[in-house]
Order: C-alpha cells, then sequence, then structure tokens
C-alpha cells in the first residue's frame, strides 16, 4: 500500500473506469483494462460482489500489475482484505459496505478510501469527517448498470465543489456528450462502466472522456 496520501489523492482526476462484472474470463477482462488505459483512464476500480475469493484474488492481482506497470490508481471495491492482498491504492465503498474508519484503520493513512454518496450532500459532509479521500455523487443520467439508481443533479456537484475539499466523481449514465455539464459543476472524475467497456472501440471510447479532461482543459484544478 502506498504511503503518500497527498501525492496520491492529487491524482484523483480524469476517467475513472470501473470493471465491467459480466467479463468472466481474466484475460478478457485484462485485456479490456488495458484498452481503457490506454485511451486514458487514470483510476481503475475493480468490482465483482461474487463470492469466489480466490477468482477475484486472481483478477485483482493481474489489475494491479497492469496499473502498476501503467501508472494508474487501482481501487477494490467493497473489500478491504482483497486490497490489502494485492497491495491496492485503496478501496471504494457503499452505504453498506463497512465503516471509513475501519477501513482506513486496517489499510494505513496512505490508502485512498472513497465513498458513495448517491445525491445525499449529508451523507458526504459525513464521509469526509470520517476521512474519505474522495466522494461520489450519482446517477446524474439513467443508468444501465444501475437502472432504480436515485437522481442526482449539477446543483449538488457545484455546491460540494464549494463546501467540501475534496474530489469529486461522479457516476450514472455519463456519455462524452453529457459529461460537460458535470465537470463544470465540479466533477473532479467521471466513473464509468458501459460508456467505455461495452464499447466497440474501448481505447476510443476511452479517448473521448479524457479529452474533455486532459492537463490542458483542467483549468480548475485543485489542490487537495
Amino acid at each position: 500500500m502506498r504511503q503518500n496520501k497527498s501525492v496520491n489523492q492529487t491524482k484523483l482526476w480524469g476517467l475513472y473506469v470501473i470493471t465491467d462484472t459480466v467479463s468472466t474470463q481474466r484475460t478478457a477482462l485484462v485485456q479490456a483494462v488495458g484498452q481503457a488505459i490506454k485511451g486514458g483512464a487514470r483510476i481503475v476500480q475493480y468490482r465483482d460482489k461474487s463470492a469466489d475469493f480466490e477468482r477475484r484474488l486472481a483478477e485483482a492481482s493481474a489489475l494491479r500489475a497492469l496499473t502498476l506497470a501503467h501508472n494508474v490508481l487501482f481501487l477494490i471495491n467493497d473489500d478491504v482484505a482483497l486490497a490489502l492482498a494485492v497491495g491496492a491504492d485503496g478501496v471504494h465503498l457503499g452505504r453498506e459496505d463497512g465503516a471509513i474508519a475501519a477501513a482506513r484503520a486496517k489499510l494505513g493513512p496512505g490508502a485512498l478510501i472513497g465513498a458513495s454518496c448517491y445525491n445525499d450532500f449529508a451523507l458526504a459532509e459525513q464521509a469526509v469527517r470520517a476521512g474519505a479521500d474522495y466522494v461520489a455523487f450519482g446517477a446524474f443520467y439513467p443508468s444501465k448498470t444501475k437502472p432504480h439508481a436515485v437522481p442526482a443533479t449539477p446543483a449538488l456537484l457545484a455546491r460540494a465543489r464549494a463546501e467540501l475539499h475534496v474530489p469529486l466523481c461522479a457516476i450514472g449514465g455519463i456519455t462524452p456528450e453529457n459529461a460537460p455539464p458535470l465537470l463544470a459543476a465540479g466533477a473532479d472524475m467521471l466513473a464509468v462502466i458501459s460508456a467505455v467497456f461495452a464499447a466497440q472501440d474501448i481505447p476510443a471510447a476511452a479517448h473521448a472522456f479524457a479529452a474533455l479532461m486532459s492537463d490542458k482543459n483542467r483549468s480548475d484544478a485543485r489542490d487537495f
């Protein structure tokens, strides 16, 4: 686990891809993530809610090697033990995934911990007080992955931008076409699944997002 939290937190911007749990073959999964990185993904989250720890360990280990080779952040969804086992940069926790403080105690001060806050600003405030390094809001648009997700608005991002002092992640039905209002409202990261991994040309799909969030276009970058 990396120990320089400030350095890792400054990397929390750009295209944030979440693995497609439909992918069952490890080689196909790693290849798809590699293509997303080639297109410009800066953060990878491994998300698999299955009970097969050995398979998840093998997949996460392969993805960890890939992300290290490309200097890309690697987070694990809702599994502190797996994050520790593969040396991930941190974890992403949902409302039911366990306490941030407990995860911090196990992962150490250098780990990155993200929290899903849906459309709930009070929950985001609570997460930041508990030590979250970033918070995620959404769904901003209809989502194939979570069709019943609560709706969030750009105004929520704008408020979080003004009042919270951590990076902000937007998620939910985001495409290159509908992303600009979210970036304008304050999103530092755009989290996507199918918009990249369901594309026929994964590198091109990732690049379309990355082009919106390049260093040149990141004129409002913040120090955290």
